[in-house]
C-alpha cells in the first residue's frame, strides 16, 4: 500500500467520482482507476460502488475513510514536526481555562512562557467547559484545562492534580464551634443557606452527585453562574458557598472570605490537561504544554494550588 494511493483514495471520497478526484490531484483519470483498483486488492475488499453519477463508499470504504484521514494527518504532523526540531520555539498557543483554573494557573504561566519562550505567543481564553470542549472538537484552541472530559470524541487527557472542595464564609459570620481551616462535615452544612452555580454546572453536578450519594439536603437559595458574583456575595454576607479553594485564592488572601475543607465525604475533582490528538501540535504547543506541567507541580508544592499532584 503506498501513501499516494490513500491520498488518491482520500480524493474521490470527498469528491464523489473519478473524474473530480483526478482534477485535484492532477493525474489522468485511468491512472487514478488503476491506483484505486490496486489499493482494492491490497486491501481484499471493495471500497466503493461505481455507477453512472459517481462513486459511493462501502462500509468498508466507510471504514478505511477514518483511518486513512488519520494517516495522512499523521504524516503531515511528522513533516511539519521535522521542519521545526531545530527551530526556536514561536508563534501563537491558544490556552482554554474554566474560570477557576484561570485565577490561579494564567498568569504564572504566562509570565513563565513569556520569559523562557519570547517567541510564543499565549493566549489565555477564560470560559465555561462546555464552549471550552467545543473549540477543542473544532480545533480553534490548541490546549485546555478541564474538570471533565465527557463528551469528548477526540481527547489526549493527563491527569494534573486533584483538589478538594471547601466550604466558604465570611471571617465574622463563621456558623461553626470549630475554626477555619479544621475540616466540616457535609451534614453540618445542611442548615446553612447556600449560593451555588446551576444545576448544568459542572461543578454543581459534582456537588449534587455527592449530597444524593449520602441522602444529604442542602439549602440553596441563590443560583449564580458567575463565579465573582459567587464571592462577592459571600464576602457580604448573603449566603455561603462550596467552591475549589483555586477559586477563592484572591478574596482569601485580602482576609475577605474563610474556609474548611469538606469531609464525610470529601468533594473531590481531577483536574486535566486536554488536547486534541487530530490537531496539528506545533513546537510551540509542545513547549506550552510541558511548561504548564512544571507550573502546575511547582504551585501545588508551593502551595498556592490547594491540590494532591497525580
Amino acid at each position: 500500500m503506498e501513501l499516494k494511493q490513500i491520498r488518491y483514495f482520500v480524493a474521490i471520497a470527498e469528491s464523489g467520482s473519478l473524474a473530480s478526484a483526478a482534477e485535484v490531484v492532477g493525474i489522468a483519470q485511468p491512472s487514478i482507476s488503476v491506483q484505486l483498483k490496486s489499493l482494492e486488492d491490497r486491501l481484499g475488499t471493495q471500497l466503493f460502488i461505481r455507477s453512472p453519477r459517481g462513486v459511493v463508499l462501502t462500509d468498508a470504504g466507510s471504514v478505511f475513510l477514518d483511518r486513512a484521514r488519520d494517516i495522512l494527518a499523521a504524516v503531515e504532523r511528522a513533516k511539519f514536526d521535522v521542519r521545526q526540531a531545530g527551530e526556536r520555539p514561536a508563534g501563537k498557543v491558544v490556552f482554554g481555562f474554566p474560570s477557576s483554573v484561570s485565577m490561579v494557573l494564567s498568569v504564572p504561566l504566562a509570565e513563565t512562557i513569556r520569559l523562557q519562550y519570547p517567541d510564543i505567543r499565549l493566549r489565555a481564553v477564560d470560559a465555561m467547559s462546555g464552549f471550552i470542549k467545543e473549540w477543542l472538537e473544532e480545533k480553534s484552541i490548541d490546549l485546555a484545562m478541564l474538570y471533565e472530559t465527557s463528551g469528548l470524541k477526540h481527547a489526549e487527557v493527563t491527569t494534573l492534580l486533584e483538589e478538594d472542595l471547601h466550604f466558604y464564609s465570611p471571617p465574622d459570620l463563621w456558623p461553626f464551634d470549630t475554626p477555619p481551616g479544621e475540616p466540616v462535615k457535609l451534614a453540618q452544612l445542611g442548615a446553612l443557606e447556600l449560593v451555588l452555580p446551576s444545576k448544568s454546572h459542572g461543578l454543581r453536578m459534582l456537588i449534587d452527585r455527592t449530597c444524593r450519594a449520602v441522602s444529604q439536603h442542602l439549602e440553596i437559595v441563590v443560583e449564580m453562574d458567575s463565579l465573582s458574583q459567587i464571592k462577592s456575595l459571600v464576602k457580604r454576607g448573603s449566603a455561603f458557598t462550596i467552591l475549589a479553594p483555586a477559586a477563592v485564592g484572591d478574596f482569601e488572601e485580602r482576609g475577605e472570605l474563610v474556609s474548611s475543607v469538606i469531609v464525610e465525604p470529601k468533594i473531590s475533582r481531577p483536574v486535566y490537561l486536554v488536547r486534541n490528538p487530530h490537531h496539528l501540535r506545533t513546537r510551540a504547543a509542545l513547549e506550552v504544554e510541558r511548561t504548564t506541567v512544571e507550573v502546575v507541580r511547582e504551585l501545588v508544592t508551593r502551595n498556592i494550588w490547594r491540590g494532591r499532584l497525580t
